[in-house]
């Protein structure tokens, strides 16, 4: 399988989640503004939609979305419960949080990393983004994943979209259990592979 990606972005989660899974990916980078990957292919005649993560399955399928590829990767390597099983109530669990991962953090920050968008606009975002994760503070003031005791899908996503915090000047810095999931996850022998692999690791 592939994954084209570009560092740093929402691929991040895939790439993550399969090196849990130990699930070989080959890589392709994509430049987003240019919309070429590092092969000079051109990216939107890979993915209409024009974004990443998308991953080419082996028999040349192309599936698109993060909280969707995720899953799809935990379900190759089901014994190791990066997603709970398909059909029970955990599974929906783990649904509702990519979903809210997905539209309340993820499109909230897309507007901050526009130059043209306004002071006013950012504000109001900034705003909003702080309560979303305060919802998530008080989940994980709990426990040390979003679901519990272990690491899923979720987390990854999660850590993913609030690490983009810094560069958008969303200040989490009152959230003191996020920030130590933020450590947690970034310890993990996995992620670091990831981070170093996407030239992350300072």
């Amino acid at each position: 399988m592939k994954l084209y990606y570009s560092p740093g972005s929402c691929s991040l989660s895939p790439h993550i989640v399969a090196e849990e899974a130990g699930i070989p990916l080959q890589l392709e980078k994509v430049d987003l503004m240019a919309k070429r990957t590092e092969t000079g292919r051109d990216f939107w005649q890979i993915n209409p939609k024009g974004y990443v993560p998308a991953l080419e399955l082996d028999d040349g399928q192309l599936l698109t979305e993060g909280a969707v590829i995720v899953q799809y990767l935990a379900d190759l390597k089901p014994e190791l419960g990066l997603a709970p099983a398909n059909g029970t109530l955990a599974r929906y669990r783990l649904q509702e949080m990519l979903v809210y991962i997905n539209s309340e953090l993820h499109k909230s920050f897309s507007p901050l990393f526009k130059p043209d968008t306004d002071e006013a606009t950012r504000a109001g975002l900034k705003d909003h983004l702080r309560r979303r994760f305060a919802l998530l503070e008080g989940v994980l003031a709990k426990q040390p994943y979003l679901l519990g005791e272990n690491f899923t899908v979720a987390d990854a996503y999660l850590f993913t979209v609030a690490s983009w915090a810094r560069m958008a000047k969303v200040d989490l810095s009152d959230f003191p259990a996020l920030g130590e999931f933020q450590k947690r996850v970034a310890e993990r022998p996995a992620v670091r592979k990831v981070l170093q692999a996407e030239g992350l690791l300072q």
